[in-house]
């Protein structure tokens, strides 16, 4: 039986302690989780399963962008993973978001362990490296010096536990070109030479599981001759004998967070499901690999979630409507709202686009205010935490309905074997270069 406040006072430490505290707790909760069921695990087995036919098309993984409160909001996941019997879950932070929500990838899988641990939640634990992408100097054209730092970060989202990695070189996708396969080049190359590097440094006999995209989420809509031209060209470039990806993920009409209109409220978004739909069929009958991913979900209307499934998506991804829960919760305290808003209002003037009101620049901007106030808002009032928590278990639980991922642990479980990694205090050591703030990228 695990003493929940014990968990809750290293978990702090884990994230506030000093240098030498934050190793110990970290290592100690690592300890923890795997004495009590909880351990880093890759979903490759589970996806490839599925690209076999092995497995129903009837459910949608739910991959979720843990950004601001990862503790509360991870516990509040896991009271309904453990209530409902879910395992076919993922946790993840894109590269952008550990920058600017000051979460390393250490920081990241020790807090989302110690949630899983709190609520008494066990299992293979799915942490995922989402948009590990590249920044483009122009069109199909890599920036200098990109590639050596996603292989940084590659390496220490390794070492912290994501045995999930999303490689994203959709940014390099060049449509200036008119042949598809010459579109598709860039994202080819890179994302191969991305590939190699993982099955190089994955630990052994942990097959990590390697996402693929073909599409910029908020630019054109990606169709199969797009994804015919990515996956030949990625299968014929890969070396004999390596594992390739086991998904892709594609564009369907959503964008990042939503379209916001002048008064702070969504737009309304055309999601072409056809997309996933038959992208998903040529993945499973062509390549044996999953099935199409959709980003950009959570903020759609609610009648849009049960689609995914029908179109065989086999994952989705949410982010942007837990913030919102969060920020606009009316337990989350309005002096510090104002207060990160001022921040931002300050020192993010920069990244105000042209003719913005302040309800769509404080809406697409809030998300970085999370790194900088993180103590502030983990700090919240405990009767106020809990009001909140309430409401993302509410909000999941309809999610997990939807998409069809009650009752999945034996599934898993049955499917994905523990092979824990064996690590020392020492492994916990903090990582020489910190995560910066991506200008640009996707998350």
């Amino acid at each position: 039986m695990v003493d929940t406040n014990e968990i809750d006072k290293l978990v702090y430490s884990a994230v506030f302690g000093s240098e030498e505290e934050k190793q110990d707790s970290r290592y100690q909760i690592w300890k923890l989780g795997v004495d009590n069921g909880v351990f880093c695990a890759s979903i490759n087995d589970l996806y490839m399963a599925r690209g076999r036919g092995e497995l129903p098309n009837d459910f949608t993984v739910p991959a979720m962008n843990v950004r601001g409160m990862n503790y509360d909001l991870s516990r509040g996941i896991f009271k309904v993973a453990k209530e409902k019997n879910v395992g076919a879950m993922i946790f993840e932070i894109a590269r952008s978001e550990m920058g600017y929500t000051d979460q390393s990838p250490f920081e990241y899988t020790t807090v989302v362990t110690a949630a899983a641990l709190r609520e008494g939640w066990s299992g293979p634990l799915f942490i995922q490296g989402d948009h590990i992408q590249a920044k483009a100097e122009s069109m199909g054209v890599i920036k200098e010096g990109e590639i050596e730092a996603i292989k940084d970060l590659i390496s220490q989202c390794i070492a912290g536990g994501f045995y999930n990695i999303d490689i994203d070189m959709s940014t390099l996708v060049d449509l200036d070109k008119e042949d598809v396969f010459e579109q598709q080049e860039p994202n080819v190359k890179y994302s191969v030479e991305l590939a190699q590097f993982i099955r190089e440094i994955q630990p052994d006999g942990i097959e990590i599981s390697i996402g693929g995209e073909i599409g910029h989420i908020g630019g054109r809509n990606s169709t199969t001759e797009d994804f015919v031209a990515f996956i030949s060209g990625f299968n014929d470039r890969l070396p004999k004998g390596l594992v390739g990806i086991s998904k892709i993920s594609v564009a369907t009409g959503t964008s990042h967070g939503g379209v916001v209109l002048a008064d702070g409220t969504l737009a309304d978004i055309d999601v072409d499901f056809s997309i996933l739909s038959n992208i998903s069929k040529i993945c499973r009958n062509n390549y044996q690999i999953g099935g199409a991913v959709q980003h950009g979900a959570s903020t759609l209307p609610d009648e849009f979630f049960s689609q995914f499934p029908k179109s065989e998506a086999i994952e989705v991804h949410l982010a942007t409507g837990f913030q919102n829960l969060q920020m606009n919760h009316p337990n989350f305290p309005k002096d510090l709202l104002n207060k990160m808003y001022a921040w931002l209002d300050e020192t993010k003037r920069a990244e105000r686009k042209e003719g913005q009101t302040d309800e769509q620049f404080h809406y697409e901007l809030r998300k970085k205010a999370w790194g900088k106030f993180k103590k502030e808002c983990w700090d919240i009032d405990e009767k106020n935490k809990t009001e909140i928590r309430k409401s993302i278990s509410e909000r999941v639980e309809f999610l997990f309905g939807e998409i069809n991922v009650f009752d999945t642990a034996e599934m898993v479980n049955s499917i994905v074997k523990p092979n824990v990694v064996d690590k020392e205090k020492s492994d916990f050591a903090p990582w020489g270069s910190k995560i910066k703030d991506v200008i640009g990228l996707s998350d």
